[in-house]
């Protein structure tokens, strides 16, 4: 039986896709940083360690080393209504994850694509107005290709086309996949943020206040990105609000207990020196989150969240991924980590067919793909989706609820060690 060789990086590093052609349609312009901006993005992802492995497999995650990123290696979680609080941490310190810029990623693999130009070819600033579904069975008077007719009148023909253009995806609803999506009552407001004093700043703070999570991510020993998910009209509030105010407002989501109540602390005290008896090891020590002295300038943007999912990832010559396949909230910061996960996957059932000679647009080796990453995205979004609306009240018995199950999972150290485990793929 033949031994199959492990393929490495992605589709155009990829020794099994040699004699493919590829071709990438761009809508914006080329992005590579000549010279990196002083001042930093306000759209930042948290990369995980599966995400650095597959940018690593090509080369791109070097180029973002030598850009700019920032490591954590703890994370805190707790509640504004409770004493409450998770807090994930591995024993040898290594790192947990990166908050990485989304324009220095795209630096890298732009780059990284003009490594490649021999193999793929990129173009920018392209708009496809029309697609041509190959059918299932081909005949005489039909054609085995997709074809993707261009906005400047070129054709373009392909045995697959994946489709990774957003949550708003074209590809999607031009081949009538269908969707389930709603629009969440939140907007996130995003922006660059300046701290009081200088710090390690690597744990990646987070608090779950009654109208949504608030969001501090390390950019630098002096600089943090704040991701605020709260009500739209809240959110209009804040980004109109001057320096001051807004600044005021971060530094009381994080500090005040004014959401809190008697009768919750005390059953929650209670609760946790019970566990504190019975699972001495599994206690941690709460930190306090750092100051925010300002904000930069024009930094602070807003956006709408919602959740989407299609109710299949393939059809005949087409495979959706990212934000085309599903859309999250950003509360557990893994929307970005789903899209690279479902790349790593789908390179490799592709991988695997081109290297037994199988036609890449066919629908066995693609259910394969749609199948396991189903699996996957399916389960993370409805546990992301319950905490949403589990942490979206105040009332009484729910947050006590979530209070005792918060003191339990941090105290359970396997089970935070299966939480970490799969939120790093």
């Amino acid at each position: 039986m033949e031994s199959r060789p492990r393929p490495r990086g992605g589709g155009g590093h990829d020794v099994h896709f040699r004699d493919k052609k590829i071709v990438l349609l761009e809508a914006g312009p080329r992005k590579v940083f000549d010279h990196l901006p002083e001042s930093y993005s306000n759209r930042v992802s948290s990369i995980s360690p599966g995400s650095v492995t597959l940018l690593s497999s090509f080369g791109a995650w070097e180029h973002v080393c030598s850009l700019r990123l920032k490591s954590f290696r703890r994370m805190q979680v707790w509640d504004a209504c409770s004493e409450a609080m998770i807090i994930f941490d591995k024993d040898n310190l290594e790192d947990m994850g990166y908050i990485v810029e989304n324009d220095v990623i795209m630096s890298a693999l732009t780059k990284q694509l003009e490594a490649v130009s021999d193999r793929v070819e990129v173009f920018y600033r392209s708009r496809a107005v029309g697609y041509s579904w190959a059918l299932p069975y081909h005949t005489s008077d039909t054609s085995p290709w997709v074809q993707i007719d261009l906005a400047d009148g070129r054709r373009l023909q392909t045995k697959l086309l994946i489709g990774a253009d957003g949550h708003n995806s074209m590809v999607r609803k031009a081949a009538g996949i269908p969707d389930v999506c709603f629009q969440y009552d939140q907007s996130a407001v995003v922006a660059t943020l300046h701290l009081s004093e200088a710090t390690d700043n690597n744990v990646a703070w987070q608090r779950f206040l009654p109208s949504g999570p608030i969001a501090l991510l390390p950019l630098s020993d002096t600089a943090s990105s704040l991701v605020w998910s709260t009500s739209h009209e809240h959110a209009s509030q804040l980004l109109s609000m001057d320096e001051e105010s807004f600044v005021d407002s971060i530094n009381s989501a994080f500090w005040s207990n004014i959401n809190h109540s008697d009768f919750i602390d005390t059953a929650g005290a209670v609760f946790r020196s019970a566990l504190s008896l019975l699972m001495p090891s599994g206690s941690a020590i709460r930190q306090l989150p750092p100051s925010v002295a300002k904000v930069d300038p024009k930094s602070r943007a807003m956006f709408p969240l919602g959740l989407g999912h299609a109710m299949e990832y393939v059809h005949h010559r087409v495979a959706l991924i990212g934000d085309a396949a599903h859309r999250v909230h950003p509360l557990a910061g893994q929307g970005v980590n789903m899209g690279f996960g479902d790349i790593a996957c789908l390179t490799h059932h592709l991988s695997m067919a081109a290297f037994d000679g199988k036609d890449l647009g066919s629908m066995k080796h693609l259910l394969q793909f749609e199948t396991e990453r189903q699996r996957h995205n399916v389960s993370l979004m409805t546990a992301i989706d319950l905490l949403k609306r589990l942490y979206s009240t105040s009332v009484a018995p729910f947050v006590l609820l979530r209070t005792w199950g918060l003191q339990t999972t941090n105290a359970l150290s396997p089970v935070k060690e299966q939480i970490m485990a799969f939120a790093s793929k």
